[in-house]
């Protein structure tokens, strides 16, 4: 059971595609869902993403 301030924390989300090399900010269909709890965590990935060259939508 998640705690109140787990609850009202943030959460980032992306959906991935590897094959496609594509990174979208809404769901998208193929794609799979990454969800976050760390800002620093999910600008990490973005980072990691866009260094391997991959496309944002």
């Amino acid at each position: 059971m998640r705690t109140r301030e787990e609850a009202e924390r943030p959460v980032w989300r992306i959906w991935v595609d590897p094959r496609r090399r594509l990174v979208s900010f809404h769901e998208t269909p193929g794609c799979q869902l990454l969800e976050f709890r760390s800002y620093e965590l999910f600008q990490s990935c973005i980072d990691g993403y866009t260094a391997q060259r991959y496309r944002y939508q």
